[in-house]
């Protein structure tokens, strides 16, 4: 079968090169480099409005830094694991927070949209390499008992980027100007290189990754099911969260500081949200993902009735985050678990069909509210949801998370 030209020898436990002491350092430096890389992707989130007003472009426009940063994402994830497969996982892994870094201080620069779309095409060419190799590090960096905490760590990085990422982008925005946000960002990025350079130990390849067997997985329908539900949810959830500053200062009159402190609510929970259904996917990742789904369209559904003060929607904010944040640790679990002989081929995937979903849906979502107003995105992002759960239920599932 095309799967099993991904195997080696090597993939039974650590390879020899990586000493266990550097373990839970490593994964730290790689929660720290998710991060990092989805605090880039998702800095516009918060600062749409200022870059609109500086390069005279409308909100939905503004919110094309993102759809192309996930579109470039989406291709660049499965390319460089093919094309960069040979190649120690540690030096990639630098390598890539050094064009991540370079994308940020561009768009810091950026002295017209033009240019910012470019540093974002840089933005998506380092996340998606970042993503598809750290989504299967754990499993090479900590004993087999450790892999599903590590994993939840690992992806923590996604959830804090919500906590401290884009709020602090967006106070950044607000008190010192949008570009400081993009410097910041860049900084960061040199900062988790060195901490990668000095704290991972030695990564060879520990698969031949080909064309045929990446593509292969997609004959095998657990994995099916889990990209379209991956598909499905997230560009629902981004249909509506790229536009969720706008929304707020519709429907519920926040302040530019109220919504800062909204979205740090929001990542807290997203946070939390993570670690319990990390290690609810190890039991169970159907079950866990059945929740999310229906927790997360009840909640996108119900912000434009129910949100029309700051405490309604701080509340439903915070379900929000504890159903969203679950997301990527639980479909990354769902897709491992289901090609357990192919991880890097399966992570490659779901990065591609994640960061496509993230451009589909801020591109929808653009779409929705420059036609028929900001609150609709919301509807779609409902509705989206409802698809996924629906592709949970129905679809084929792996029996448990474990890895």
């Amino acid at each position: 079968m095309a799967q099993t030209e991904e195997v080696t020898a090597a993939e039974a436990g650590r390879p020899p090169e990586s000493p266990p002491g550097k373990g839970w350092p490593g994964v730290a430096a790689v929660a720290g480099a998710t991060f990092t890389v989805v605090t880039s992707e998702m800095l516009p989130v918060g600062l749409l409005t200022p870059i609109g007003d500086t390069l005279r472009v409308t909100e939905g426009t503004a919110g094309l830094t993102l759809t192309i940063t996930g579109l470039v994402a989406a291709v660049s994830a499965p390319l460089l694991t093919l094309a960069l497969g040979r190649f120690d996982r540690r030096v990639v892994l630098c390598a890539l927070m050094a064009v991540l870094a370079f994308g940020n201080l561009l768009a810091a620069w950026s002295p017209e949209f033009g240019v910012l779309v470019t540093a974002r095409v840089l933005v998506g060419v380092g996340m998606g390499g970042v993503w598809a190799i750290a989504a299967g590090l754990a499993v090479r960096l900590v004993p087999p008992r450790s892999v599903t905490p590590a994993t939840s760590l690992i992806f923590s990085g996604v959830a804090v980027a919500s906590v401290l990422g884009v709020p602090a982008g967006t106070y950044l925005g607000e008190l010192t100007g949008w570009r400081a946000a993009f410097a910041s960002a860049g900084g960061l990025a040199l900062v988790v290189l060195v901490a990668l350079a000095v704290l991972l130990p030695r990564l060879p390849a520990e698969q031949e990754v080909r064309l045929g067997g990446v593509l292969g997985l997609l004959r095998e329908p657990r994995v099916a099911t889990g990209l379209v539900v991956v598909a499905l949810l997230v560009t629902g959830h981004f249909a509506a969260y790229t536009y969720v500053r706008p929304v707020l200062e519709e429907v519920s009159g926040a302040s530019a500081a109220q919504i800062g402190t909204l979205l740090l609510v929001y990542g807290v929970a997203g946070v939390v949200g993570n670690f319990v259904s990390g290690a609810g996917a190890s039991r169970s990742p159907r079950a866990t993902l059945l929740v999310i789904c229906a927790v997360l369209a009840a909640t996108v559904t119900l912000t434009p009735m129910l949100g029309g003060s700051v405490l309604t929607a701080a509340a439903l904010l915070v379900v929000w985050g504890l159903s969203y944040g679950g997301v990527s640790v639980t479909t990354q679990t769902w897709l491992l678990a289901s090609a357990p002989q192919a991880r890097e081929g399966a992570a490659a995937l779901l990065v591609g069909v994640f960061n496509g979903a993230i451009a589909l849906g801020a591109l929808c979502g653009g779409l929705a509210a420059d036609g028929a107003g900001v609150t609709t995105v919301m509807w779609l992002g409902g509705a989206l949801a409802v698809g996924a759960l629906l592709a949970v239920g129905l679809g084929r599932a792996p029996a448990t998370g474990r890895l």
